[in-house]
């Protein structure tokens, strides 16, 4: 198209526009069936969570010397995010909660990988 040159819009009246309302679209049912049965190969596939509270650097010493009840400083302050790893990758970052009293993680970050 040249730079100067002007093309003419169509006019149109309300009635011959469809106005399609996506508030009140529905999800498609088989597309999430389809893409549930594409996945299926992997729900048995095995992956390592580790949820890490911080760390801290030991000799084997000081390590073979800690007894049930002994205090381990760490890296982080009360309080402060936990990382989530999967298969060792740094993947969220989370906070610990308590639920029925047991501990869990909530996530309250996505990590995105850095692609070179």
């Amino acid at each position: 198209m040249s730079a100067g040159k002007e093309v003419p819009l169509p006019e149109l009246n309300a009635d011959e526009i469809d106005l399609v309302d996506t508030s009140r679209r529905r999800p498609d049912d088989s597309a999430d069936a389809r893409v549930a049965a594409e996945l299926e190969a992997v729900f048995d596939v095995p992956v390592s969570v580790s949820a890490v509270l911080g760390r801290s650097r030991v000799d084997v010493g000081e390590l073979l010397r800690l007894k049930p009840g002994s205090i381990l400083e760490l890296d982080r302050k009360v309080g402060e995010a936990i990382d989530i790893y999967v298969n060792d990758r740094l993947v969220a970052r989370g906070e610990v909660v308590l639920v029925e009293e047991r501990l869990g993680v909530t996530m309250t970050e996505i990590i995105k990988p850095d692609r070179a």
